[in-house]
């Protein structure tokens, strides 16, 4: 879009706002939804733009998701990644539009003591959506559109309730613009909902289950000891998290994929030897990791474990155990990629005794 567009539009947006005395605001979850277990659905609601607009369709999340539409507990690897703070989405038709802003306009214009640049930039509103020629510079909508009503629909923006910067929740300030059922918005409007962003949306409200790695001694062992620790394949599976997007004339979904690969052990204290070295274990020609302890591996070194150098008093000490996934998706139309790899992690309190012995 060029400068003078933008400016135009956002002019007209700001005033709108202040015409309707609506600030940004977030959009309300809805009261009840499923669990956060596998093969779950919710739904996310629309946002809304600086003019208090609401996009219409909803984003419906399914599978490995955080219950009530909330973020889900992945922490991505590369800290200069966010999920989208907003983005553009199909809103309402012709003639429902036209009915909707043509009563939030006349109703503001006949307020008392209307006038000066709210009451302009409310006329220049109404004349960009009831006039072809629109704002001074950009042709505008003939008529609202009414005559192509069922051939599209007017987008609006959507912030993402779960972006904590409000600046970046509003930076889709752009005024509901027509996209025609089949084809993609104008190239200007870069944050226009697509697979890669449902992929990212489905990312951030993805559940990695609360895995337990299983420990040998399990809860209490001795100073000097290996201490084993593995994740059987069986609890260490790869997790899936979908969003979708559907309303007449408009779908897209994308299906994020969570794979395990790795397993990092963090002693809980300086006293300690992982092994490996790293503290990463990584991932076995059977998808385990690690390795169960048997008898008479008393004396052995684990591939995946931790050996404590001291006690642990009369507490405990907090391992940390954090599994990394590698985050792929792909969405409508074939389309793919790779997302940062996520992070999940456990506590589990290990009690480390002296091993007690006898003077003769």
């Amino acid at each position: 879009m060029n400068r003078s567009r933008r400016t135009a539009l956002s002019t007209g947006t700001a005033a709108l706002t202040l015409a309707f005395g609506i600030a940004l605001v977030r959009p309300a979850h809805a009261e009840e939804r499923p669990g956060n277990t596998q093969g779950s659905n919710t739904e996310q609601s629309g946002g809304s733009d600086a003019t208090g607009i609401y996009a219409a369709a909803r984003i419906t999340y399914s599978g490995s998701v955080a219950k009530n539409g909330g973020t889900g507990n992945v922490t991505s690897a590369d800290v200069n990644w966010d999920p989208p703070p907003c983005w553009y989405a199909p809103y309402l038709g012709a003639k429902d539009f036209k009915k909707k802003m043509s009563k939030d306009i006349g109703s503001q214009m006949s307020a008392p003591g209307m006038g000066g640049h709210a009451g302009a930039a409310l006329s220049e509103l109404q004349r960009h959506y009831a006039d072809e020629y629109g704002w001074t510079d950009t042709p505008g909508y003939k008529d609202y559109n009414v005559e192509k009503d069922g051939e599209g629909m007017f987008w609006a923006a959507v912030e993402n309730p779960d972006e904590p910067d409000i600046l970046k929740r509003g930076s889709c300030n752009d005024l509901p613009f027509w996209v025609d059922n089949g084809e993609a918005p104008p190239p200007q409007y870069e944050e226009a909902i697509t697979p890669e962003i449902l992929a990212a949306l489905a990312y951030q409200h993805m559940q990695l289950p609360d895995t337990k790695v299983s420990l040998a001694p399990e809860e209490t062992t001795k100073v000097n000891l290996p201490t084993w620790a593995w994740l059987d394949k069986a609890v260490f599976d790869e997790v899936q998290a979908t969003a979708a997007i559907n309303v007449p004339g408009f779908a897209l979904q994308a299906t994020t994929t969570a794979t395990p690969v790795s397993l990092t052990l963090e002693p809980g204290t300086k006293d300690a030897q992982t092994h490996p070295t790293s503290g990463e274990c990584t991932i076995n020609a059977d998808d385990s990791i690690g390795e169960p302890y048997a008898k008479g591996k008393v004396d052995q070194t684990p591939p995946c474990g931790i050996t404590y150098l001291r006690s642990s008093g009369n507490g405990t000490f907090n391992l940390q155990a954090t599994i990394t996934w590698d985050i792929a998706w792909e969405g409508t139309g074939g389309a793919g990629g790779d997302l940062p790899n996520g992070a999940f992690g456990n506590d589990q309190a290990v009690t480390v005794q002296e091993i007690q012995s006898i003077n003769r």
